[in-house]
């Protein structure tokens, strides 16, 4: 049996994807910051449960090192993350830190700690949750984007440096994805000088939400990341995303900017 380590498993794509893997006969090592939180994964059979906050490096450590103690890891997923919206002038330096230290430097510290066991043994696989927010940018959310846009480049440039140990290295690009992503796992802060800005951006997001995947849906993109194969880099994963995307990429970036942004603006 494969195992797979997941960061941020308590809700969302992280449940969707533990309960996928081992109902495909996966080892899953669910890792959250609460694992009280677990629900139905708690009572599943192969699923193991340790307490992980990304942003607390000796935390890593410490849990990394338990996950090896338990035996084999085959993939590690790095989905822990939240958004984070508002005009940056409107953002507490806490907000900014919280951003980059969760989405950003969780991700590095918790690769860079598995780095060493994949070496020696010569395979291994780090898939990342960008977001479609790293390949494209939505008003307003700066800091966001910066942090998943440097998920991208820190995470083609690794591929470079790990693939000759026989590390892959995977991004899954989801566009909107039906959890509580914006009631639980979204911050956000505005002004009144951007408040019709704010307004329009929101209202833009309901409506777009309703092309959103379900978490399942992205789950499976994920065990396709993870079982394939391919040295492929990127999976844009979501009906709404691939659009998005295409459409990018058929424009050019500043034609497409000028007329995305005019959806918000």
């Amino acid at each position: 049996m494969k195992t797979i380590f997941i960061t941020g498993a308590s809700t969302g794509l992280g449940k969707a994807a533990a309960q996928l893997f081992q109902s495909r006969g996966w080892n899953v090592i669910a890792t959250m910051r609460n694992p009280e939180a677990a629900g139905e994964l708690a009572a599943l059979d192969n699923v193991t449960l340790l307490p992980l906050d990304v942003t607390n490096l000796e935390q890593i450590k410490s849990t990394v090192s338990k996950a090896l103690e338990l035996g084999d890891v085959d993939v590690v997923f790095n989905n822990a993350g939240y958004g984070l919206i508002g005009p940056l002038e409107a953002l507490k330096d806490e907000q900014i830190l919280k951003q980059l230290d969760t989405n950003l430097l969780g991700v590095i510290r918790v690769t860079q700690a598995f780095i060493p066991y994949f070496r020696e043994k010569k395979s291994g696989m780090f898939i990342s949750t960008t977001s479609i927010g790293g390949l494209i940018a939505f008003p307003l959310g700066s800091t966001y984007h910066a942090t998943k846009w440097a998920l991208e480049g820190w995470s083609e440039s690794l591929a470079f440096e790990l693939n000759k140990f026989g590390i892959d290295i995977k991004t899954v690009s989801p566009g909107g994805i039906k959890t509580d992503f914006v009631s639980r796992s979204l911050d956000a802060a505005t002004s009144p000088e951007y408040e019709e800005m704010t307004n329009s951006l929101f209202s833009s997001m309901e409506g777009m939400m309703e092309a959103a995947s379900e978490p399942e849906q992205i789950a499976e993109v994920v065990y396709q990341a993870a079982t394939d194969g391919k040295k492929q880099l990127r999976y844009v994963a979501g009906e709404d995303a691939k659009a998005l995307y295409a459409q990018r990429l058929e424009l050019g970036d500043e034609a497409f900017r000028e007329q995305f942004g005019k959806q918000f603006i």
